[in-house]
C-alpha cells in the first residue's frame, strides 16, 4: 500500500522457534489463531510506526550524550539485531535461587527470513549456567523514531522474556529520547534492588499489594508467598524506575533550561509492556494503550458470534476520563481554572506524563516567556507521573496484545483494531499485522480527508499531522502452550 514516499519509519518483526509446525485450535468450536508449539511465554511479535509531526533529534541534551553516542546503539527500526546485554543485567544471575520454579528458563530464537517481515538470521546461544528473571548475557533489539514517537523491542533468546516500550512525546522529542536511552538500564537496575529485598524478605506477601494508590493489585490466592512477592516487587520496580528517570530528566532541564528553554515544555506518554511465563506486566502515563484479545468463555459476545474480546489493559490519563478529570479538581480545590477548554490548565489533554516540568515546578514555568508561560500557575504539580500499573495472568483463551500509542486508536476502537488484527493473522500467519494496522489507519485517515492513500502520504511530516498522528503499534502473538484456564479448553 505504501509507496517511497510513504515508507514506514519503522518495521520490524520477531518470531520465536516452533514456527514451522502451526496447526489450529478451536474454543467451544470457534477456530483460534494459528496455533505455535513452543515454550517461550510469546510467539512472534511485529512492530512498525508512521510519523506525522516533523522533529528532529536535539542531540545537544547533555552535551551530545543522547543524540550521538547512546540512541544509536539501540535503535534497529527495520530488524532486530543481536548485542550483548545491560552490564547491570549480568548482576542478576543470582536472583534465579530465590524465584518458584513457575519462572523457569526460556527459550526463544528468531526463525528464518520470511516474506513479510525481516529477521535478523542468528543462532541461538548457549544458555546461561543459572536460570532466572530476565537473566540473559545477550538480548535481541529493535526499535527507532517516527516523529515525536519512540519504540523499543528488547527480548531474550536465553530465557523467553519481553519488553515493549512506547514513548509518545510531546512538544518536541527530547523526552521521548531521554526514556529511550536511560528507562530500560533503569529498570534493570531496579531489579537488581529486588533481588536485595528478596533476599533480606523486606517485600511482605499479602492477598491485596497496594501500590502507591495508583493500581491494587488482588494477587492470586493460590500464589506462593515467593510468587506474591516477587509480583509485586516487579511492579513496585517499573514505578520506582520511572520515578527515578523522571528525576533526572527535570533536574537535566533545570541545568539546561538557559540555553534551551523549550525544555520545560517537552513531556511524553509512557508504555511499558513486560511479558515473562505466565504474567503480563503493563505500566502506563498517558493515552497509549494495551489491548489484549482473547475468546469469550462461549466464543459469543452478547450473543454476537464473533470471536475476539478486546480487554483493555491500561488506563486513560485524559481530562475526558471522567476519573482523572475529578481526581485533578479534588486536588486543586483553589484554583478554579485548573481545566480551561478541556486542558489541564488549557494546555494539555493528558492528566498524567512524563516530563513537562513547567507543569510541575514554578521554575521551570518562569523560564517561558510570554503567552507560554502559564498564568496562575497556583498549585503545581498539575500534570502527574503516577503511573497506573497492571498484570495479567495470561490463560489459553488469550490469543494477542496490541501496544500502541493513542494515533491508532484516533480512528480504530479497541474491538475495531483487534477484529482487523485477527482476520489478517488468520489469513497471514507469517505476515506483519502492526504494519497492517497502520496501512489501515492510513487509508482511513485519507478516506475521512477526502484524499487518496498516495495523496496523504505525500503531504510533507508536519503538514500531516492535520489529518493523523504519529501512530507506533506492537503486535504481539502469545504463545499457547504451559497454560491453563478454568474458563475454557482446547479441543
Amino acid at each position: 500500500m505504501l509507496g517511497p514516499e510513504a515508507e514506514l519509519k519503522i518495521s520490524f518483526g520477531y518470531q520465536c522457534n516452533g514456527v514451522a509446525d502451526i496447526s489450529c485450535k478451536y474454543i467451544n468450536g470457534y477456530k483460534l489463531l494459528p496455533y505455535f508449539p513452543r515454550t517461550s511465554s510469546f510467539s512472534c511479535l511485529s512492530g512498525a510506526a508512521v510519523s506525522a509531526n516533523a522533529t528532529l533529534a536535539n542531540t545537544n541534551i547533555c552535551n551530545g550524550v543522547i543524540g550521538e553516542e547512546i540512541l544509536p546503539s539501540l535503535d534497529s527500526p527495520t530488524s532486530f539485531r543481536k548485542v550483548p546485554s545491560s552490564p547491570s543485567l549480568s548482576k542478576l544471575d543470582i536472583l534465579s535461587s530465590s524465584l518458584p520454579s513457575s519462572l523457569s528458563n526460556l527459550s526463544c530464537s528468531p526463525s528464518a527470513q520470511s516474506d513479510m517481515i525481516d529477521y535478523d538470521s542468528c543462532t541461538t546461544s548457549a544458555p546461561c549456567k543459572s536460570e532466572g528473571f530476565l537473566n540473559a548475557t545477550e538480548v535481541q533489539v529493535a526499535g527507532g523514531a517516527a516523529g515525536e514517537d519512540r519504540v523499543q523491542a528488547i527480548c531474550s533468546e536465553e530465557n523467553g522474556w519481553l519488553f515493549c516500550a512506547i514513548y509518545d512525546g510531546f512538544n518536541g522529542r527530547d523526552a521521548a529520547d531521554f526514556l529511550a536511552c536511560t528507562l530500560y538500564d533503569t529498570i534493570i537496575s531496579h531489579f537488581n534492588m529486588l533481588y536485595l529485598d528478596l533476599e533480606s524478605d523486606s517485600i511482605k506477601a499479602s492477598n491485596s499489594l497496594d501500590l502507591g494508590g495508583s493500581f491494587q493489585y488482588e494477587l492470586d490466592e493460590h500464589q506462593s508467598p515467593s510468587q506474591k512477592s516477587f509480583s509485586h516487587g516487579i511492579l513496585d520496580s517499573l514505578q520506582r524506575a520511572l520515578s527515578q528517570v523522571e528525576n533526572d530528566f527535570l533536574y537535566m532541564v533545570e541545568q539546561e533550561m538557559e540555553d534551551r528553554p523549550d525544555l520545560v515544555s517537552v513531556g511524553s506518554c509512557v508504555l511499558l509492556a513486560l511479558l515473562h511465563g505466565e504474567h503480563l506486566y503493563t505500566l502506563n502515563l498517558g493515552d497509549s494503550r494495551a489491548v489484549l484479545a482473547t475468546c469469550g468463555e462461549d466464543g459469543k459476545i452478547n450473543g454476537k458470534e464473533r470471536r475476539m474480546k478486546a480487554i483493555q489493559l491500561t488506563d486513560i490519563h485524559t481530562v475526558d476520563n471522567g476519573a482523572e478529570r475529578a481526581q485533578l479538581l479534588s486536588g486543586h480545590p483553589d484554583d478554579p481554572k485548573a481545566i480551561v477548554a478541556g486542558k489541564v490548565k488549557g494546555k494539555l489533554k493528558v492528566t498524567r506524563a512524563f516530563g513537562v516540568g513547567y507543569l510541575k515546578k514554578k521554575i521551570l514555568n518562569d523560564a517561558l516567556m510570554g503567552i507560554l508561560r502559564v498564568r496562575d500557575l497556583i498549585s503545581p504539580p498539575y500534570i502527574s507521573t503516577q503511573p497506573s500499573l497492571n498484570v495479567h495472568k495470561i490463560s489459553s483463551s488469550d490469543q494477542f496484545v496490541i501496544v500502541a500509542s493513542d494515533g491508532l486508536f484516533d480512528f480504530f476502537s479497541n474491538d475495531e483494531a483487534v477484529k482487523l488484527a485477527e482476520s489478517y493473522i488468520l489469513s497471514n500467519p507469517f505476515g506483519d499485522p502492526a504494519k497492517f494496522l497502520v496501512e489501515q489507519l492510513i487509508a482511513r485517515a485519507a478516506d475521512s480527508a477526502g484524499l487518496s492513500t498516495e495523496e496523504l502520504m505525500n503531504i510533507p511530516a508536519g503538514r500531516r499531522r492535520k489529518y493523523h498522528d504519529d501512530v507506533t503499534v506492537i503486535v504481539i502473538i502469545l504463545g499457547m502452550n504451559q497454560r491453563t484456564s478454568k474458563a475454557s479448553t482446547c479441543i
